[in-house]
């Protein structure tokens, strides 16, 4: 069962080593005398130049492979970021990522942030300082949330197979922004609170990515999905489609600000506080192991 993701990612490695090589898929350069007698020459199509320093430009035939070869080997091994990057990258053409532009370009804040296109890095968030910020604010608790999931803003992958330049920046801002979402939800960093928030950034800006991150509730244990499925999904689902569009939140301009206004303001409600019934439930699992 193994060897079809294995294959298919030694697939995936091979395209992406030759589509950024300089002369990927350029005219053959292989002299007529080493041709067959005939002197034909053999042309390939020209890959196009890229539009933004890191871009690979894809075919749709190649963007289609590359959706499908990822996205399965996403499933199989969920701890892959850069497939499933690649996956949010393939799939979100030629209709997502321009809707997500589009509701940046009708914000005043959205606007700006395509205009500044900020970048959030540990540097540019000056992290020392925001641990120095009261409990409550959206600063401290984004960096919290760090500092517990030993993560780095540093780490987020790059965006490549976008071909407009604005649209692949609104992608960059999505997934560099994903932590603040932790910290604007509330959500427990647990796996069902994980799944949670893809639901709710899926109800949200609608990429296709978040959406089949969703399937993972089904690797899930029976206490966590049931709490998923019972609380957490219907949570996600109304207040990501009620919610402002949190794409427009310039995030480095509310680090001061208490987290509960900004909810308040963007519509998000905390979510169930479901940490005395997981209690009971590691509590009940070990009582049943000591044979109580």
């Amino acid at each position: 069962m193994l060897l079809v993701p294995y294959t298919m990612e030694v697939a995936l490695r091979r395209f992406a080593a030759i589509a950024a090589r300089p002369n990927a898929l350029r005219p053959c350069a292989t002299t007529a005398t080493a041709l067959t007698p005939s002197r034909r020459q053999y042309w390939t199509p020209s890959r196009p130049p890229p539009n933004y320093p890191g871009h690979i430009p894809l075919n749709t035939l190649e963007k289609a492979a590359l959706a499908i070869g990822s996205g399965l080997i996403s499933l199989a091994n969920p701890r892959r970021a850069d497939l499933i990057a690649a996956f949010a990258e393939a799939t979100a053409t030629p209709y997502f990522i321009y809707r997500l532009r589009d509701a940046m370009l009708a914000s005043p804040t959205g606007r700006r942030i395509l205009r500044d296109r900020p970048r959030i890095t540990s540097t540019s968030l000056n992290l020392p300082h925001l641990r120095s910020l009261p409990a409550r604010t959206v600063g401290r608790t984004y960096v919290a949330w760090l500092d517990r999931e030993g993560v780095s803003p540093d780490t987020r992958s790059t965006v490549r197979y976008i071909d407009d330049p604005e649209c692949a920046y609104v992608m960059q801002r999505y997934r560099e922004c994903h932590d603040f979402y932790h910290a604007l939800t509330g959500l427990p960093v647990v796996r069902e609170g994980e799944v949670a928030l893809k639901a709710f950034e899926f109800a949200n800006t609608l990429l296709p990515m978040t959406g089949l991150s969703v399937f993972a509730a089904a690797t899930l244990k029976p206490g966590e999905r049931r709490r998923f499925r019972e609380t957490y999904l219907p949570w996600a689902l109304r207040n990501g489609l009620r919610a402002s569009e949190v794409i427009n939140v310039y995030w480095e301009e509310e680090l001061e600000r208490d987290v509960e206004d900004l909810r308040r303001e963007l519509g998000v409600e905390p979510p169930p506080d479901m940490r005395a019934e997981r209690k009971a439930e590691r509590e009940a699992r070990k009582r049943a192991r000591e044979g109580i």
